[in-house]
């Protein structure tokens, strides 16, 4: 039988309903055999994450004060999703048990997984699944790193003959049996860590959007959904901060070719978005880009001097003062007499007139200035390559719109090029840049 390994979001179990909506999901599909739950989410707006209210737990522990309250919140939260769905299941053990540990300072990624542990109890005696602490499976060295090698075997001899269980997300154990955690949005990293133990057909990720977007729908007007995306278009997006995937679920399933599906719990007949190795070629995108992403606070160190080009080891110099100076780049075009180097802002902010001056000193440019408000953007597409005058019409949908380019650089893969503009010019250019290339194949 095919088999589906299944990861459920925070919004997606925020309350008795919204398990429900899950439950439904998984039964009315048999190859659904292994869950990954987050912990409860957010029902409204203001409300408070299951996590946050346990990381505020442990905070008041390690001041000596007083746990009760904060706790019996988290108590009458879970107590009320077991009612609403009617089972026969009582926590209160498991939940006194956690109250005391809390309060004896077991720390602060015990506190947190104690969220995505309670709803894998509840889950499993939902759909009658067996349930599967994370912590008898999923292997952390001593400093809290992630151990794959010794996950695997484990996780594959402790699910032989198991067919349907649930496995809670965001946390495993060391080997000397202390509860430690992924970062935030981990349970994401569980579900691909099984997917590839159970050697899936698919891992499928549920939450609350209908997958991955053109573009950010905060700048564009109901963008559309990307059915196909491969793992390096996602990676060259995610860096530019598009994120609907914790970035480090993509290599455990990557490795063992196992496709991941963005799904919507609110909306499960959306087919949602496909993350794959590879595309066929004979299969293309409608839209000649995939995606369009991008950062603002940036700023550029811009150095001008004669002859640059035949002066030996001018741009180690260069790179040799950023480094000691903590500051790490994230491009540099260059021409002969020209060189920018580009950087997140925050890294030289406070310290502007001090590189400069260890600049000055190792290269004696003619010209250097420093310039800030940088933005860069992505425009991310396998199709690019086969596309002729992509650029072109890149760059002339902004010029249309009065948009001064700072900088251009296209990766040897010509899967992306990167635009440095300012920053007041953002939006605007990704609204340009969306019109271009997909408005205009709509119309």
């Amino acid at each position: 039988m095919n088999i589906k390994v299944v990861k459920f979001g925070g919004s997606s179990l925020a309350d008795a309903n919204q398990i429900k909506k899950a439950a439904d999901i998984i039964r009315s599909d048999e190859r659904r055999r292994y869950v990954v739950p987050s912990a409860p989410g957010k029902r409204f707006s203001d409300d408070i994450k299951i996590t946050d209210m346990l990381y505020k737990c442990n905070a008041l522990a390690q001041e000596n004060r007083n746990i009760n309250e904060t706790f019996s919140a988290i108590a009458h939260r879970y107590n009320n999703i077991i009612e609403d769905l009617g089972i026969d299941l009582s926590l209160e053990c498991e939940l006194e048990t956690i109250r005391k540990n809390i309060t004896e300072k077991a720390g602060s990624e015990y506190a947190a997984s104690r969220g995505e542990y309670l709803n894998g109890i509840i889950i499993a005696a939902l759909l009658g699944y067996e349930f599967i602490d994370a912590a008898s499976v999923i292997v952390f060295d001593e400093d809290g790193t992630f151990n794959n090698e010794k996950t695997q075997p484990k996780l594959r001899k402790r699910l032989k003959g198991v067919t349907h269980a649930v496995i809670p997300g965001f946390y495993g154990a060391d080997e000397k049996g202390n509860v430690r955690t992924f970062s935030r949005g981990g349970s994401d990293v569980t579900g691909s860590i099984i997917a590839s133990a159970v050697k899936a057909d698919v891992y499928e990720n549920w939450t609350d959007v209908s997958g991955f977007l053109v573009a950010d729908p905060r700048i564009v007007d109901s963008p559309k959904s990307i059915s196909v995306i491969t793992y390096k278009e996602l990676r060259e997006l995610s860096y530019m901060g598009a994120t609907v995937l914790h970035e480090d679920a993509i290599f455990p399933v990557r490795t063992a070719g196992i496709p991941i599906n963005i799904k919507n719990t609110n909306k499960p007949e959306d087919a949602g978005t496909f993350i794959v190795s590879e595309v066929p070629e004979d299969e293309s995108n409608k839209y000649t880009i995939t995606g369009i992403a991008g950062k603002k606070g940036f700023a550029a160190i811009n150095i001008e001097k004669a002859m640059m080009n035949s002066e030996l080891g001018f741009c180690r110099r260069v790179l040799a003062v950023l480094e000691e100076s903590g500051i790490s780049i994230e491009h540099m075009p260059s021409g002969i007499d020209t060189l920018s180097v580009i950087f997140p802002y925050s890294q030289i902010e406070g310290r502007e007139d001090e590189v400069i001056a260890k600049i000055r000193k190792a290269v004696a440019p003619e010209h250097i200035e420093l310039e800030s408000g940088i933005a860069l953007l992505a425009v991310v597409g396998r199709g690019m390559r086969r596309t002729r005058g992509t650029a072109a019409r890149m760059f002339a949908s902004m010029a249309h719109a009065r948009i001064n380019v700072k900088m251009i650089d296209q990766g040897s893969s010509e899967l992306n090029v990167i635009i440095g503009i300012g920053e007041s010019d953002f939006d605007e250019a990704i609204r340009r840049i969306y019109d271009m290339f997909v408005n205009s194949v709509e119309e």
